[in-house]
């Protein structure tokens, strides 16, 4: 996609306009592609697991890294490969709750970071601008690699875990071994951000133009946790999550940041809010919408609820090797929480990829 065509991070709009020769065309992609990355016998066998069957993680750690001092859950031997997982909006590191363990079990070495703005993350300086800028976040796991002295991992994400996987593996592929990404392509700029949709698509996005107003941003702080709940159930419509799993993700949103970085990132999505100008050489080059190399499974849940774009809209942004599934039984947009058993096999299957 040109970078002068609406974003693919504006998920839902492409949907309505692709043709019903390329909507077969995705249905054989997402066929071929689950058939090409089912793991192999070389690979290990996951224990099977309900989603909901863990509630915690082990201690918490906190590190400093770049701007930030990061607050993160890690499993698995401290030796073996690294994979870090990255949370969404309105989400945090329970998106993982049962992901970790599979993949501990595995072998991997499983981080999972609050980013800024969420849980125990914290801005190091109270000068720091509160930027929720996309390529921001992205610099902010480089900076954690760093910290943690990791040198290359295979990523995995949704929403906006999947943007800032996204970004990485673009920008930053000599540390990305593999990745896995739910909705696929979500590398956008402000450019295209500023195009209008179709007011259908429009629609979707509701949420964008409400936080746009001062009004917005004063009533996502006062009903922070109601706004988040609402965001669930309209984008997992299937999931049956209970008080006491929202309660545990919703604890992430009373960082005293994340007002701050929600509001800035969809205002700066929209051309409204500047970003800083130590960013300013990345957004050129993610305004080119660049190819993504590295070895990547995309995913996508049959009842995603949210705007997203069709997987034949974006499986040509991904140059090396690919494939797509598309998982079924209800499973809406924080597929990695409704539906761990897959999103771990993917992790392991794209890891293969790379192999």
């Amino acid at each position: 996609m040109s970078a002068t065509s609406p974003s693919p991070s504006r998920r839902g709009f492409l949907a309505t306009t692709l043709s019903g020769a390329v909507s077969i065309a995705a249905t054989q992609l997402a066929t071929i592609g689950a058939a090409e990355a089912q793991p192999g016998k070389s690979r290990p066998d996951l224990p099977n697991i309900r989603p909901g069957t863990n509630t915690s993680f082990a201690p918490l750690k906190q590190i400093d890294a770049g701007a930030l001092n990061i607050g993160y859950a890690e499993a698995g031997p401290a030796d073996g490969p690294a994979v870090i997982l990255l949370h969404g909006w309105p989400y945090d590191i329970y998106s993982y709750v049962d992901v970790t363990p599979l993949l501990a079990s595995a072998g991997y070495r499983v981080l999972v970071p609050f980013l800024r703005g969420y849980g125990t993350t914290r801005f190091l300086s109270s000068e720091s601008v509160r930027n929720g800028q996309p390529s921001a976040l992205a610099v902010d796991i480089i900076d954690l690699m760093d910290a943690l002295k990791i040198e290359k991992a295979t990523l995995g994400g949704y929403d906006w875990g999947a943007r800032t996987a996204n970004i990485m593996a673009a920008l930053w592929p000599e540390r990305c071994k593999a990745m896995v990404s739910v909705s696929g392509y979500l590398i956008g700029s402000q450019e295209a951000g500023r195009m209008p949709l179709p007011p259908r698509a429009e629609l979707e996005w509701w949420y964008q133009f409400y936080f746009a107003t001062e009004r917005g941003r004063l009533g996502y702080e006062k009903h922070t946790h109601d706004f988040a709940k609402l965001i669930w159930q309209l984008a997992s419509p299937q999931w049956a999550f209970d008080d006491a799993t929202f309660n545990r993700s919703a604890a992430a949103f009373d960082n005293p940041d994340h007002v701050s970085i929600v509001v800035h990132n969809y205002r700066w999505r929209l051309g409204l809010a500047a970003g800083e100008a130590s960013y300013d050489d990345l957004e050129k080059r993610l305004a080119l919408a660049p190819l993504i190399a590295v070895p990547t499974i995309t995913l996508e849940g049959d009842a995603n609820g949210a705007p997203h774009p069709d997987a034949s809209a974006y499986a040509r942004k991904f140059s090396g090797k690919y494939a797509h599934r598309v998982i079924t039984g209800g499973v809406g947009h924080n597929l990695p929480q409704e539906a761990p058993q897959a999103f771990a096999e993917a992790i392991i299957a794209v890891d293969g990829f790379a192999a």
